[in-house]
Parts: C-alpha cells; sequence; structure tokens
C-alpha cells in the first residue's frame, strides 16, 4: 500500500469524477458529490473545498467513495 499524495479538495473532485461521480451541490466550502449506482441507490461524499485535505480526510473519503486507493496515492 502507497503513501497517500496531498491533494486539494478540487483535485479530489476531479478524480471523483472521472470515475462516475458528479458535483450535485455545494454550501460554503463543501462540495457534495454522488454517484448513482443500482436502481434507487446511490454514493454521496462530502468533499472540503480545501488547498490541503488532512490524510485522515482524505482517507475517509475513499472508504466512503468505494474507489480504489491507489487512485489517490504517490507514484514512483
Amino acid at each position: 500500500m502507497g503513501r497517500l499524495r496531498v491533494l486539494s479538495g478540487r483535485e479530489v473532485c476531479a478524480i471523483l469524477e472521472a470515475n462516475g461521480f458528479s458535483r450535485i451541490r455545494q454550501k460554503g466550502s463543501h462540495i457534495v458529490m454522488q454517484r448513482r449506482s443500482v436502481p434507487g441507490g446511490s454514493v454521496t461524499v462530502v468533499v472540503p473545498d480545501h488547498d490541503e485535505l488532512v490524510t485522515g480526510t482524505l482517507a475517509s473519503i475513499i472508504r466512503q467513495s468505494g474507489l480504489a486507493r491507489s487512485l489517490f496515492e504517490q507514484t514512483g
């Protein structure tokens, strides 16, 4: 398991959008992203729009999204 990159909220949103999530709304500094799954179901993730996300916050977003951690890890 690699080390997580230091990412901004907007960079995390870009990764989520590239993997099927859509921006639903934004209130203040929090962006709500959602991906439709099975009929009637969805996955919703709230991403703080900060310059740098704390590692624990990023780990929580990855866990909630169900995406592969490798998408958010350092390369090389």
